[in-house]
């Protein structure tokens, strides 16, 4: 395949030079290229060298990949990394793939080059799709994609995970038919709710702060320091009785819980779940936001106590600052409540946070091999006072 360079929406994508090393060199010094990419680390001016030289031209050589150097259409300042991988011919395929340097992003440098890259691959190349995949919790990633036409949909375990990364990836793909002109939107692009969640759950789980009585709280992520508490917690009678806990309740279901369920479901950008911690820093609490999947701007909370922590007002606290996070940040127009019927202690918790108890759905929930009543309510912004 003979190199080529595109010039499309104020950008120049050309194939790499050996002047381009040290740009390269530089960028990828980045922590979030370093996290998200499978360049190696330490990153060094050897790698560097010989990714704009050897690398690159045997990909264009063999007709395996076409990788380019995005540059600013006027001055030439390399700005991205963008090209096509795997590329197969007996199925018309070919897989994207990008990044952004550091002093480029916010400028929608990779969203452009991927929409170049993709014009160049249907038309003078006549591919028929083409696939992106990324490690689950690599949002900016997917916004680009999404930005770029491209439909997420689904997920697969990575064959080349990143050291310290998670092993499942994100994939989507491209059909000529979901190009858009350079400038455009895209037929099903991203929502404005789509991009404020990425710039969310591609961050750090944040520490909230809460006040029950004259006792701050901190609701912060979970921690394996924390699984011992969560372990007795899960044992309580009370607990048992209320939740669906697995029962008997091991410390590997406190380990699995965390591994499992707590730290992808932030990844996916799906739920966040959070310790509540007293003054000293002790776990007294669980509490969960989760984003249902029919409505993405209705999430529905979980929450128990530890048993020596009851009776002291911190879910109420809790919940109130966890929904008002909700609400502000992450655009939710409703936060609902489910406790089964005869939770008196969950329904007080509810109602002081300012939970409207709406109904019973009878039947609700599974519960222990049977099928129970359920009590329901609802949070909406101006309920918080």
């Amino acid at each position: 395949m003979e190199p080529v360079e595109i010039i499309e929406d104020g950008l120049l994508l050309r194939p790499w030079r050996a002047a381009d090393a040290d740009a390269v060199h530089r960028a990828c010094q980045d922590p979030d290229i370093q996290r998200w990419t499978t360049v190696p680390r330490p990153y060094r001016p050897e790698h560097a060298l010989a990714f704009v030289t050897t690398v690159a031209a045997t990909a264009w050589a063999t007709g395996a990949g076409a990788p380019f150097a995005v540059c600013d259409a006027d001055s030439g300042e390399l700005l991205a990394s963008c090209g096509l991988v795997s590329v197969d011919r007996a199925l018309d395929s070919a897989e994207v793939g990008y990044w952004t340097a550091p002093w480029a992003r916010g400028r929608g440098v990779a969203v452009r080059a991927v929409r170049a890259v993709a014009r160049w691959a249907f038309d003078a190349l006549g591919l028929r799709r083409l696939t992106w995949q990324a490690e689950i919790g690599n949002h900016a990633s997917r916004l680009v994609a999404l930005r770029a036409g491209f439909r997420v949909e689904g997920e697969l375990r990575l064959a080349h995970p990143a050291d310290g990364g998670r092993p499942e990836g994100w994939i989507g793909s491209l059909l000529p038919t979901g190009l858009a002109a350079p400038g455009d939107p895209v037929p099903y692009g991203p929502t404005t709710l789509q991009a404020r969640r990425a710039a969310v759950f591609g961050r750090p789980q944040p520490v909230l702060f809460a006040t029950a009585g004259g006792t701050e709280l901190r609701l912060r992520p979970l921690e394996e320091r924390d699984l011992p508490d969560i372990t007795r917690t899960c044992q309580d009678e009370q607990t048992v009785r209320w939740t669906t806990v697995p029962h008997p309740y091991r410390p590997e279901d406190a380990e699995g819980y965390l591994r499992d369920l707590v730290r992808p479901a932030w990844a996916r950008g799906t739920a966040a779940m959070f310790a509540v911690a007293d003054p000293d820093d002790h776990y007294v609490a669980s509490i969960d936001l989760r984003i249902l999947p029919t409505d993405p701007l209705v999430a529905d909370v979980g929450f128990m106590t530890a048993p020596a922590a009851r009776g002291r007002g911190y879910l109420p606290a809790a919940l109130t600052a966890l929904c008002a996070w909700g609400f502000t940040t992450l655009g939710l127009a409703r936060v609902e409540w489910r406790a089964n019927v005869g939770n008196t202690a969950s329904r007080r918790a509810a109602e002081k946070a300012g939970f409207t108890v709406e109904g019973t759905l009878r039947g609700g929930v599974q519960h222990r091999g049977e099928r129970q009543d359920m009590w329901i309510g609802g949070l909406l912004p101006q309920d918080l006072v």
